[in-house]
């Protein structure tokens, strides 16, 4: 199974990626020469992690009748100073105090589970190539 984004260039540093009905649109900061018009490729990399750790968290709950509106995960990323590499993010889910005892190592299962999280761990190969059209 494949599935095709259509990246477009759409002025100074603006990028975009369209796919199925959607279209994502990035931007770089000021300081990189873009216009801070929408976040850029990287935060939105990063977004995705937490994002998808708070789909399975939700589902997890909404499965149990467990109300979400009280949750929220802080998503911390820890940098290299030297390398400005990503070395460590963290996820901290932050339940309200009735949230069940039973479930709080369940709901850190469940949010293991992300996807994103198992591609990192076991990342795709990228080929970049190009084509004449």
């Amino acid at each position: 199974m494949e599935s095709k984004f259509n990246i477009t260039f759409d002025g100074n540093k603006k990028v975009s990626a369209h796919f199925r009905e959607f279209s994502i649109h990035t931007d770089q900061q000021e300081i990189r020469g873009g216009e801070n018009t929408a976040p850029s490729p990287f935060e939105l990399f990063l977004a995705s992690i937490g994002t998808c750790a708070g789909f399975f968290v939700a589902s997890f709950c909404q499965s149990r009748s467990i109300p979400t509106g009280n949750i929220s995960i802080v998503q911390t990323v820890f940098r290299n100073d030297e390398t400005h590499m990503v070395e460590k993010i963290t996820l901290d889910i932050e339940l309200p105090p009735d949230f069940p005892e039973k479930y709080k190592t369940a709901v850190i299962k469940a949010a293991d589970t992300c996807i994103v999280k198992k591609h990192l761990e076991s990342p795709p190969k990228i080929i970049v190539e190009t084509k004449t059209r």
